[in-house]
């Protein structure tokens, strides 16, 4: 009888090694993970850097408004209102995680800041006389373009800038005004707002 206990024995052992080392191998590759389940779905679709849109589902979306006004100092303060969305420290990971990442500004379609924080100061001779588009754009921390219904998250305003008259101080002369636009710019952002002057 001894002869048949011993295989018995040595089958059970073997039968929880694989077990427990099968569940030991799966907890150990979802550790890594930023969460279990992947954090919306990649598009074909690329903004005009080639970096992907990440589309997520309406339901608590991020979402972001932009409000530009001319600085005391020169130059226009940027106020970023963000819904659902979190912007993430200097040196986060790289990996999207739901609703966090970063701003990017854009002038005219071309970059000019990446934003950590809601409140930026633009430079003057980034914005140079007439009328030029200001976007906010979200980002995941991997780089890809947060997007609902296939449209990148983002806010527009227009800015006028126009050259002080003569025998005017170049801070106070430079009647200056930004308007914010919503969603006729083909992106998510703050409903339309009415045009505001400076």
């Amino acid at each position: 009888m001894t002869w048949t206990r011993r295989p018995l024995a040595a089958l059970a052992l073997c039968v929880l090694l694989l077990a427990g080392s099968a569940g030991c191998g799966s907890g150990d590759a979802r550790k890594g993970d930023a969460s279990p389940t992947p954090v919306g779905k990649i598009l074909e679709d690329r903004d005009h850097e080639g970096r992907p849109y990440r589309d997520v589902g309406q339901e608590g979306a991020p979402d972001v408004g932009i409000e530009v006004q001319p600085g005391t100092a020169g130059g226009w303060d940027v106020r970023l209102t963000v819904r659902n969305f979190r912007f993430s420290p200097a040196g986060a990971a790289a990996r999207p995680v739901a609703g966090r990442g970063l701003a990017r500004l854009f002038v005219d379609g071309r970059p000019v800041a990446r934003l950590r924080a809601p409140a930026y100061r633009l430079d003057a001779r980034l914005v140079p006389r007439g009328t030029h588009r200001l976007t906010a754009r979200l980002y995941a921390d991997d780089g890809t373009v947060w997007a609902v219904d296939g449209k990148p998250v983002e806010s527009t305003a227009d800015i006028t800038a126009s050259e002080p008259g003569p025998g005017a101080a170049p801070d106070t002369a430079s009647r200056r005004k930004a308007r914010t636009q919503g969603a006729d710019t083909g992106g998510r952002g703050s409903p339309a707002r009415p045009g505001r002057a400076s």
